[in-house]
Protein backbone atom coordinates (compact mmCIF):
# COMPACT_ATOMS: atom_id res chain seq x y z
CA UNK A 1 0.00 0.00 0.00
CA UNK A 2 2.68 2.38 -0.87
CA UNK A 3 0.23 4.20 -3.28
CA UNK A 4 -3.77 5.10 -3.37
CA UNK A 5 -5.02 2.94 -6.49
CA UNK A 6 -6.73 5.78 -8.66
CA UNK A 7 -10.07 5.12 -10.29
CA UNK A 8 -11.73 7.22 -13.27
CA UNK A 9 -15.15 7.61 -11.97
CA UNK A 10 -16.17 9.38 -15.46
CA UNK A 11 -16.39 5.72 -17.27
CA UNK A 12 -19.84 5.98 -18.86
CA UNK A 13 -20.50 1.98 -17.88
CA UNK A 14 -19.72 2.54 -14.22
CA UNK A 15 -23.55 4.50 -14.31
CA UNK A 16 -22.62 7.23 -12.37
CA UNK A 17 -23.22 10.79 -13.78
CA UNK A 18 -20.84 11.45 -17.00
CA UNK A 19 -19.41 15.12 -17.32
CA UNK A 20 -17.08 14.96 -20.22
CA UNK A 21 -14.97 18.10 -20.13
CA UNK A 22 -16.74 19.26 -17.03
CA UNK A 23 -14.73 20.42 -14.07
CA UNK A 24 -14.79 18.57 -10.88
CA UNK A 25 -17.01 19.85 -8.00
CA UNK A 26 -14.58 19.11 -5.45
CA UNK A 27 -10.88 19.10 -6.11
CA UNK A 28 -7.66 19.24 -3.80
CA UNK A 29 -3.91 19.33 -4.17
CA UNK A 30 -1.77 18.25 -1.54
CA UNK A 31 -3.74 19.50 1.23
CA UNK A 32 -2.58 19.60 4.24
CA UNK A 33 -3.41 20.23 8.30
CA UNK A 34 -1.06 20.15 11.04
CA UNK A 35 -1.72 20.91 14.69
CA UNK A 36 -0.11 22.23 17.44
CA UNK A 37 -1.09 20.26 20.46
CA UNK A 38 0.50 20.78 23.99
CA UNK A 39 2.48 17.85 25.31
CA UNK A 40 1.48 16.92 29.23
CA UNK A 41 3.56 15.72 31.31
CA UNK A 42 2.93 13.17 34.37
CA UNK A 43 2.90 14.02 37.88
CA UNK A 44 3.05 17.46 39.98
CA UNK A 45 5.64 18.65 39.05
CA UNK A 46 5.51 17.76 35.33
CA UNK A 47 2.18 19.79 35.33
CA UNK A 48 4.14 22.63 37.13
CA UNK A 49 6.99 22.72 34.16
CA UNK A 50 4.27 22.63 31.71
CA UNK A 51 2.94 26.16 33.08
CA UNK A 52 6.33 28.01 32.72
CA UNK A 53 7.95 25.46 29.87
CA UNK A 54 5.54 24.10 27.84
CA UNK A 55 6.52 21.20 25.52
CA UNK A 56 4.66 21.12 22.09
CA UNK A 57 4.39 18.86 19.13
CA UNK A 58 3.14 18.84 15.79
CA UNK A 59 0.20 16.61 14.66
CA UNK A 60 -0.70 15.81 11.02
CA UNK A 61 -4.05 15.50 10.49
CA UNK A 62 -4.24 15.46 6.74
CA UNK A 63 -0.67 15.16 4.87
CA UNK A 64 -1.18 15.50 1.23
CA UNK A 65 -4.66 14.49 -0.04
CA UNK A 66 -4.91 14.65 -3.85
CA UNK A 67 -8.90 14.53 -4.16
CA UNK A 68 -11.63 14.64 -7.23
CA UNK A 69 -14.77 14.19 -7.18
CA UNK A 70 -17.49 15.01 -10.03
CA UNK A 71 -20.43 16.18 -10.22
CA UNK A 72 -23.58 13.63 -9.58
CA UNK A 73 -21.13 10.96 -7.34
CA UNK A 74 -22.02 9.67 -4.00
CA UNK A 75 -18.15 8.76 -2.09
CA UNK A 76 -17.44 7.01 0.68
CA UNK A 77 -14.98 8.32 2.44
CA UNK A 78 -13.58 5.88 5.28
CA UNK A 79 -10.88 5.51 7.84
CA UNK A 80 -9.99 4.49 10.96
CA UNK A 81 -10.66 7.09 14.12
CA UNK A 82 -8.25 9.88 13.58
CA UNK A 83 -7.47 9.01 10.11
CA UNK A 84 -8.43 12.72 9.40
CA UNK A 85 -11.52 11.86 7.87
CA UNK A 86 -13.39 14.76 9.49
CA UNK A 87 -10.54 17.27 9.05
CA UNK A 88 -11.00 16.89 5.27
CA UNK A 89 -14.34 17.19 5.37
CA UNK A 90 -14.11 20.84 7.44
CA UNK A 91 -11.77 21.70 5.55
CA UNK A 92 -13.59 20.91 2.34
CA UNK A 93 -16.50 23.01 3.96
CA UNK A 94 -14.66 26.30 5.02
CA UNK A 95 -14.54 25.68 8.69
CA UNK A 96 -11.09 25.34 9.44
CA UNK A 97 -8.12 26.27 6.74
CA UNK A 98 -5.11 24.10 5.76
CA UNK A 99 -1.83 24.39 6.32
CA UNK A 100 -0.78 23.48 2.97
CA UNK A 101 -2.01 22.56 -0.36
CA UNK A 102 -5.13 24.30 -2.32
CA UNK A 103 -9.01 23.23 -2.72
CA UNK A 104 -12.17 24.27 -4.57
CA UNK A 105 -15.45 23.14 -4.45
CA UNK A 106 -18.21 24.25 -6.73
CA UNK A 107 -14.77 26.72 -8.23
CA UNK A 108 -15.03 28.33 -4.88
CA UNK A 109 -11.97 28.08 -2.25
CA UNK A 110 -13.49 26.70 0.84
CA UNK A 111 -12.18 28.64 3.94
CA UNK A 112 -12.62 31.93 1.93
CA UNK A 113 -16.54 31.63 3.43
CA UNK A 114 -18.26 33.48 0.09
CA UNK A 115 -21.33 33.76 0.43
CA UNK A 116 -22.27 32.42 -2.98
CA UNK A 117 -20.46 29.52 -1.74
CA UNK A 118 -22.06 29.24 1.89
CA UNK A 119 -25.67 29.00 -0.42
CA UNK A 120 -24.59 25.85 -2.28
CA UNK A 121 -23.54 23.38 -0.20
CA UNK A 122 -24.46 21.94 3.52
CA UNK A 123 -22.60 19.84 5.98
CA UNK A 124 -24.07 17.42 8.40
CA UNK A 125 -22.26 16.28 11.74
CA UNK A 126 -23.44 13.51 13.32
CA UNK A 127 -22.41 14.33 16.43
CA UNK A 128 -23.45 18.19 16.40
CA UNK A 129 -26.62 19.52 16.08
CA UNK A 130 -27.57 22.56 14.11
CA UNK A 131 -30.99 22.53 15.24
CA UNK A 132 -32.44 24.94 18.02
CA UNK A 133 -33.09 22.03 21.20
CA UNK A 134 -35.92 23.55 23.03
CA UNK A 135 -37.54 25.16 19.60
CA UNK A 136 -39.82 22.81 17.73
CA UNK A 137 -37.84 21.72 14.13
CA UNK A 138 -40.46 24.20 12.20
CA UNK A 139 -39.06 27.17 13.93
CA UNK A 140 -35.41 26.33 13.18
CA UNK A 141 -36.32 25.80 9.66
CA UNK A 142 -37.77 28.84 9.39
CA UNK A 143 -34.86 30.33 11.14
CA UNK A 144 -32.68 28.41 7.94
CA UNK A 145 -35.00 30.07 5.14
CA UNK A 146 -34.62 33.55 6.45
CA UNK A 147 -30.35 32.68 6.64
CA UNK A 148 -30.49 31.39 2.77
CA UNK A 149 -32.81 34.03 1.70
CA UNK A 150 -34.74 30.79 0.19
CA UNK A 151 -37.88 31.89 -1.15
CA UNK A 152 -41.06 31.20 0.10
CA UNK A 153 -42.46 29.34 -2.55
CA UNK A 154 -39.20 26.87 -2.84
CA UNK A 155 -39.28 26.90 0.70
CA UNK A 156 -42.55 25.31 0.75
CA UNK A 157 -42.07 23.34 -2.04
CA UNK A 158 -38.70 21.93 -0.75
CA UNK A 159 -40.22 21.45 2.86
CA UNK A 160 -43.18 19.65 1.69
CA UNK A 161 -40.87 17.26 -0.64
CA UNK A 162 -38.44 16.53 2.13
CA UNK A 163 -41.25 15.73 4.98
CA UNK A 164 -43.25 13.44 3.12
CA UNK A 165 -39.97 11.72 1.70
CA UNK A 166 -39.11 11.24 5.74
CA UNK A 167 -42.27 10.58 6.87
CA UNK A 168 -41.85 13.08 9.28
CA UNK A 169 -45.00 15.47 9.14
CA UNK A 170 -46.44 14.53 12.64
CA UNK A 171 -43.35 15.61 14.66
CA UNK A 172 -43.02 19.26 13.26
CA UNK A 173 -44.55 21.09 15.82
CA UNK A 174 -42.70 18.67 18.40
CA UNK A 175 -39.05 20.21 20.49
CA UNK A 176 -36.39 18.94 19.54
CA UNK A 177 -35.29 17.85 22.90
CA UNK A 178 -38.41 15.25 22.33
CA UNK A 179 -37.48 13.74 19.49
CA UNK A 180 -35.89 10.06 19.22
CA UNK A 181 -31.95 10.25 17.54
CA UNK A 182 -33.33 8.80 14.35
CA UNK A 183 -36.11 11.59 14.29
CA UNK A 184 -33.41 14.13 15.11
CA UNK A 185 -31.39 13.43 12.44
CA UNK A 186 -34.21 13.29 9.99
CA UNK A 187 -34.94 16.79 10.80
CA UNK A 188 -31.16 17.61 10.43
CA UNK A 189 -31.25 16.47 6.63
CA UNK A 190 -34.31 18.55 6.20
CA UNK A 191 -32.44 21.92 7.46
CA UNK A 192 -29.30 21.02 5.61
CA UNK A 193 -31.23 20.06 2.33
CA UNK A 194 -34.07 23.27 2.13
CA UNK A 195 -31.79 25.58 0.00
CA UNK A 196 -30.99 22.89 -2.56
CA UNK A 197 -27.69 22.45 -2.07
CA UNK A 198 -25.50 20.62 -5.15
CA UNK A 199 -22.93 19.54 -2.79
CA UNK A 200 -23.44 17.79 0.52
CA UNK A 201 -20.78 16.70 3.19
CA UNK A 202 -22.11 13.88 5.54
CA UNK A 203 -20.00 13.14 9.00
CA UNK A 204 -21.23 9.98 9.95
CA UNK A 205 -25.22 10.59 9.74
CA UNK A 206 -26.06 7.10 11.65
CA UNK A 207 -23.93 6.99 14.11
CA UNK A 208 -25.82 5.81 17.02
CA UNK A 209 -29.09 5.15 15.06
CA UNK A 210 -30.95 1.47 15.33
CA UNK A 211 -30.89 -0.89 12.62
CA UNK A 212 -34.31 0.68 11.30
CA UNK A 213 -33.27 4.46 11.17
CA UNK A 214 -30.45 3.24 9.53
CA UNK A 215 -32.33 2.09 6.66
CA UNK A 216 -34.74 4.84 6.68
CA UNK A 217 -31.79 7.04 6.67
CA UNK A 218 -30.02 4.89 4.03
CA UNK A 219 -33.08 4.65 1.47
CA UNK A 220 -33.81 8.64 1.54
CA UNK A 221 -30.65 9.72 0.51
CA UNK A 222 -30.30 7.12 -2.15
CA UNK A 223 -33.92 8.59 -3.03
CA UNK A 224 -32.76 11.98 -3.05
CA UNK A 225 -29.40 11.53 -4.55
CA UNK A 226 -30.78 9.59 -7.93
CA UNK A 227 -33.87 12.32 -8.09
CA UNK A 228 -31.43 15.46 -7.55
CA UNK A 229 -27.80 14.06 -8.88
CA UNK A 230 -26.55 16.13 -6.32
CA UNK A 231 -22.68 15.38 -4.96
CA UNK A 232 -22.35 13.74 -1.61
CA UNK A 233 -19.31 12.96 0.03
CA UNK A 234 -20.00 10.28 3.24
CA UNK A 235 -18.56 9.20 5.98
CA UNK A 236 -19.39 6.18 7.89
CA UNK A 237 -18.04 3.52 10.45
CA UNK A 238 -20.80 1.23 9.12
CA UNK A 239 -20.39 -0.56 5.85
CA UNK A 240 -23.91 -1.54 4.94
CA UNK A 241 -24.29 2.44 4.26
CA UNK A 242 -21.30 2.16 2.28
CA UNK A 243 -22.70 -0.67 0.45
CA UNK A 244 -26.27 0.60 -0.06
CA UNK A 245 -25.51 3.66 -1.32
CA UNK A 246 -21.57 4.54 -2.50
CA UNK A 247 -19.95 3.01 -5.78
CA UNK A 248 -17.17 4.89 -5.00
CA UNK A 249 -14.83 4.61 -1.98
CA UNK A 250 -12.14 6.32 -0.66
CA UNK A 251 -9.77 5.25 1.91
CA UNK A 252 -7.57 7.87 4.48
CA UNK A 253 -5.08 6.59 7.14
CA UNK A 254 -2.52 8.16 8.66
CA UNK A 255 -4.06 11.29 7.20
CA UNK A 256 -3.17 9.99 3.86
CA UNK A 257 -5.41 8.45 0.96
CA UNK A 258 -4.53 4.93 0.21
CA UNK A 259 -6.85 3.69 -1.77
CA UNK A 260 -9.45 5.19 -4.29
CA UNK A 261 -12.02 2.91 -6.17
CA UNK A 262 -14.55 1.17 -5.97
CA UNK A 263 -16.29 -1.07 -3.59
CA UNK A 264 -15.57 -4.30 -5.15
CA UNK A 265 -11.66 -3.27 -6.13
CA UNK A 266 -11.23 -3.14 -2.30
CA UNK A 267 -11.75 -6.70 -1.62
CA UNK A 268 -9.99 -7.72 -4.86
CA UNK A 269 -7.03 -5.50 -3.47
CA UNK A 270 -6.98 -6.15 -0.24
CA UNK A 271 -8.28 -9.60 0.39
CA UNK A 272 -6.22 -12.51 -0.71
CA UNK A 273 -8.51 -15.26 0.06
CA UNK A 274 -12.48 -16.10 -0.50
CA UNK A 275 -14.57 -18.34 1.10
CA UNK A 276 -15.90 -21.88 0.32
CA UNK A 277 -18.63 -23.03 1.91
CA UNK A 278 -19.34 -26.67 1.39
CA UNK A 279 -22.42 -29.01 2.19
CA UNK A 280 -20.66 -32.18 2.71
CA UNK A 281 -22.40 -35.64 2.35
CA UNK A 282 -20.83 -37.52 4.70
CA UNK A 283 -18.10 -36.04 7.64
CA UNK A 284 -14.28 -35.83 6.66
CA UNK A 285 -11.59 -35.64 9.32
CA UNK A 286 -10.38 -31.72 10.01
CA UNK A 287 -7.05 -32.86 8.87
CA UNK A 288 -8.71 -33.94 5.28
CA UNK A 289 -9.96 -30.98 4.55
CA UNK A 290 -6.93 -28.82 5.76
CA UNK A 291 -5.57 -30.00 2.98
CA UNK A 292 -7.75 -27.79 0.75
CA UNK A 293 -7.62 -24.73 2.94
CA UNK A 294 -7.57 -23.14 6.49
CA UNK A 295 -10.74 -24.32 7.97
CA UNK A 296 -12.87 -21.84 9.53
CA UNK A 297 -15.66 -23.63 10.53
CA UNK A 298 -17.17 -27.51 10.10
CA UNK A 299 -20.27 -28.14 11.75
CA UNK A 300 -21.33 -30.86 9.63
CA UNK A 301 -22.97 -30.82 7.00
CA UNK A 302 -21.50 -27.45 6.82
CA UNK A 303 -17.91 -26.36 6.45
CA UNK A 304 -16.62 -23.28 6.19
CA UNK A 305 -12.63 -22.88 4.28
CA UNK A 306 -10.34 -20.03 3.68
CA UNK A 307 -8.23 -20.17 0.61
CA UNK A 308 -5.88 -18.25 -1.48
CA UNK A 309 -8.30 -16.33 -4.48
CA UNK A 310 -5.32 -17.12 -7.03
CA UNK A 311 -6.12 -21.33 -6.17
CA UNK A 312 -9.53 -21.34 -5.47
CA UNK A 313 -10.66 -22.96 -9.02
CA UNK A 314 -7.30 -25.68 -8.50
CA UNK A 315 -8.62 -26.45 -5.01
CA UNK A 316 -12.16 -26.56 -5.42
CA UNK A 317 -11.41 -28.83 -8.32
CA UNK A 318 -9.35 -31.42 -6.10
CA UNK A 319 -11.91 -30.84 -3.17
CA UNK A 320 -14.94 -31.63 -5.62
CA UNK A 321 -13.72 -34.64 -7.36
CA UNK A 322 -12.69 -36.07 -3.74
CA UNK A 323 -15.32 -35.62 -1.77
CA UNK A 324 -18.69 -36.29 -1.16
CA UNK A 325 -20.37 -32.45 -1.99
CA UNK A 326 -24.36 -31.88 -2.20
CA UNK A 327 -23.47 -28.34 -2.58
CA UNK A 328 -20.69 -25.51 -2.54
CA UNK A 329 -20.42 -21.67 -2.73
CA UNK A 330 -17.81 -19.11 -3.41
CA UNK A 331 -17.78 -15.57 -1.82
CA UNK A 332 -15.72 -12.99 -1.01
CA UNK A 333 -15.06 -12.51 3.16
CA UNK A 334 -17.40 -9.71 4.75
CA UNK A 335 -16.62 -6.27 3.90
CA UNK A 336 -16.14 -5.41 7.15
CA UNK A 337 -13.56 -7.73 7.94
CA UNK A 338 -11.65 -6.52 4.47
CA UNK A 339 -11.98 -2.99 5.81
CA UNK A 340 -10.94 -3.87 9.50
CA UNK A 341 -7.60 -5.45 7.84
CA UNK A 342 -6.91 -2.57 5.63
CA UNK A 343 -7.02 -0.17 8.36
CA UNK A 344 -4.68 -3.04 10.81
CA UNK A 345 -2.26 -2.84 7.73
CA UNK A 346 -2.13 0.73 7.33
CA UNK A 347 -1.95 1.54 11.14
CA UNK A 348 1.12 -0.73 11.54
CA UNK A 349 2.82 0.94 8.44
CA UNK A 350 2.41 4.20 9.67
CA UNK A 351 4.21 3.41 12.72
Amino acid sequence: MNGAARWHPLDPSGGLFYNRGMPPVVSAANLTKTYTVAVKQSGFWGAVRGLWRPEKRAVDAVRGIDLHIERGEFVAFLGPNGAGKTTTLKLLSGIITPSAGTAQVLGHVPWLRENPFRRRFALVMGQKNQLWWDLAAQESFRLHQEIYNIPPVDYQRNLDELVELLGVGKLLTRPVRELSLGERMKMELIASLLHSPEVLFLDEPTIGLDVVAQHNIQQFLKRYQQERGITILLTSHYMKDIAALCRRVIIIAQGKIIHDGSLADIVETFSGHKLVTLELAEEPATARLAEYGEVQELRMPMARLKIPRDEVPARLAKLLSELRVADVSVEDPPLEDVIALVFAQAEAEGG
